[in-house]
């Protein structure tokens, strides 16, 4: 594929072809050399571990074309990290942490040519998965794993980009079980969450904001992202054991404190929406999703945060601080980006 068959401002979050992708085997207690392969298709036994145990997991990560030119890479290692717990989580074989790395930077190398022009507004995601491979009718993990990284050149994830969005409420859905496998990125946390997704979509909201799966009174996970909200100067977040940690909310309540704000990682209960003046879903994809108003659908109560049609002023600084960094528009005081020779 070549630059000029895409239109980089105006692509959407799908998934576009790209030349490579990168795959290593774990095999006979060990893995393999990191093998490039131009293939969009994978050679599996139709008893593999991750077709009939869920076996799978995967991460999201983004490398974007800086105002200087140049591919930086965001939070890598912190991907990587978050690779193994999931792994060591549904007990499969975690990659470790260089090996990770070295696919990643080797992957956007391959297909630079699809790291979008700065100032396009879209960026090169990167997907790293990892499948059990190994044939099995018995419930037990598997001995042998394939990880595959492919890249695919995005838009924004939400259609009306940095703009607020409504949400809803919904008592009837549960993302996830209590101390069950919420805060791993495990692909079934994901397919449990399509149906109230779309549920929430044919009501013309953007996500489903799920409560904890106990109580039913704090707040969880924002669709597939976390939640957070600004309040007297504080950046306030969900803690739950049910919520995947979000590298993104994680770079954010950094940022927020180098803002002077106060930074809460606590529970939140549904009472406590009417006093927060800003709200907004983070994660890889949206990076910011702001968000203008949260229905309560059992209660019929609605919650409302600023304008309508803008983003707040503490989360816009905090979205235009982030992609900035990104972007090699400001300094990476954190070392957050890895930068592509």
């Amino acid at each position: 594929m070549k630059e000029t068959e895409l239109d980089w401002k105006n692509l959407s979050f799908s998934y576009y072809p790209s030349k490579y992708n990168v795959r290593c085997t774990f095999k006979d207690g060990k893995w393999g050399d990191i093998e490039v392969s131009d293939s969009e298709y994978i050679p599996i036994h139709i008893a593999a571990t991750c077709l009939h145990y869920g076996q799978e997991i995967f991460e999201g990560l983004k490398a974007f074309r800086g105002k200087d030119g140049k591919i930086r890479i965001f939070r890598m290692e912190e991907n990587a990290k978050r690779f193994i717990r999931s792994a060591e989580g549904i007990k499969m074989e975690p990659l470790p942490i260089d090996k990770f790395c070295e696919m990643v930077k080797k992957v956007v190398k391959l297909n630079e040519e699809l790291v979008p022009p700065y100032g396009s507004g879209a960026s090169l995601y990167i997907r790293p998965l990892e499948i059990g491979v190994s044939a099995k009718v018995g419930v037990s993990p598997s001995s042998e794993y394939l990880v595959i990284m492919l890249v695919t050149p995005v838009g924004p994830y939400f259609k009306t980009g940095f703009k607020p969005t409504k949400v809803c409420i919904s008592r009837e859905y549960d993302r996830v079980a209590p101390k069950g496998t919420g805060s791993l990125k495990f692909g079934g946390n994901y397919g449990a969450s399509l149906l109230a997704g779309e549920k929430a979509h044919e009501m013309g909201y953007s996500v489903m904001l799920y409560l904890d799966p106990k109580e039913k009174k704090y707040i969880d996970e924002c669709g597939a992202a976390n939640f957070f909200a600004i309040k007297d100067n504080t950046y306030v977040t969900p803690s739950s054991q049910s919520i995947l940690p979000s590298i993104t909310n994680m770079s954010l309540k950094q940022l927020a404190k180098d803002l002077g704000l106060k930074v809460e990682e606590r529970n939140i209960t549904i009472e406590e929406l009417p006093t927060f003046e800003e709200a907004s879903a983070c994660g890889t994809a949206a990076v910011c999703s702001p968000i203008s108003q949260v229905d309560d659908l059992d209660t019929g109560t609605s919650y409302t945060f600023g304008k309508p049609d803008e983003a707040g002023p503490i989360t816009t600084a905090l979205y235009n601080k982030l992609r900035a960094i990104q972007l090699g528009e400001e300094p990476d005081d954190h070392n957050w980006c890895e930068i592509l020779d």
